[in-house]
């Protein structure tokens, strides 16, 4: 059975974070692909400040033509607003009962999983890969995060936002050395995030 890693987002833009992430649990862990899956809508991020939908999906084949075991997805594009988790989940297995899917997500989120849709099945159901975060505040740790189905990895610390690449930009302050150079390329010229 192939195993997929799940890494949700709105990589609004992609960053060599995301990149970085992506490989090393590639390299650690005994998935086969990991695939970057591209979300309309989160249902905790504000809307207006995403870019569009397949502009957002363009930048991520860009940044990933050069990795055959990382894939994008647009799976969400397709499925009701606003994206969750679990649904998606759901249509995924429906559509590949050959493939065991994992979640990939930051420490972060393992502290608001408790506010997902069906929190409790997802954790009982799914192998859930957590990556490292430095802590924004000292947030009691959740209970689950000895569940079983949760495995906290050693991952680098990668302290890049796209919140503070999108700034950067308008302030046209150099992003190169954050961005894949294809996305680079792609963004560099446009009047994206101006």
């Amino acid at each position: 059975m192939k195993k997929v890693g799940l890494f949700f987002g709105s990589f609004n833009p992609i960053h060599i974070g995301h990149l970085i992430l992506a490989n090393y649990i590639l390299e650690n862990s005994d998935m086969n692909e990991v695939w970057f899956v591209v979300s309309p809508q989160n249902p905790f991020k504000d809307k207006k400040t995403l870019l569009n939908d397949h502009n957002r999906l363009d930048m991520v084949e860009l940044a990933l033509k050069n990795y055959p075991n990382i894939k994008a997805s647009n799976v969400e594009f397709s499925l009701p607003k606003p994206s969750y988790t679990i649904d998606t989940l759901v249509y995924l297995n429906e559509k590949y009962p050959q493939y065991s899917f994992s979640l990939i997500m930051g420490e972060d989120n393992l502290k608001s999983l408790h506010k997902w849709k069906n929190a409790d099945y997802l954790i009982k159901n799914y192998h859930i890969i957590v990556y490292p975060r430095i802590p924004e505040d000292e947030a009691k740790v959740p209970e689950y995060q000895q569940h079983e189905n949760i495995s906290l990895i050693k991952a680098p610390i990668i302290e890049l936002s796209a919140t503070e690449i999108r700034n950067m930009i308008k302030e046209n302050k150099n992003v190169r050395p954050m961005l894949p150079p294809e996305v680079f390329e792609y963004l560099d010229g446009s009047s994206f995030y101006k």
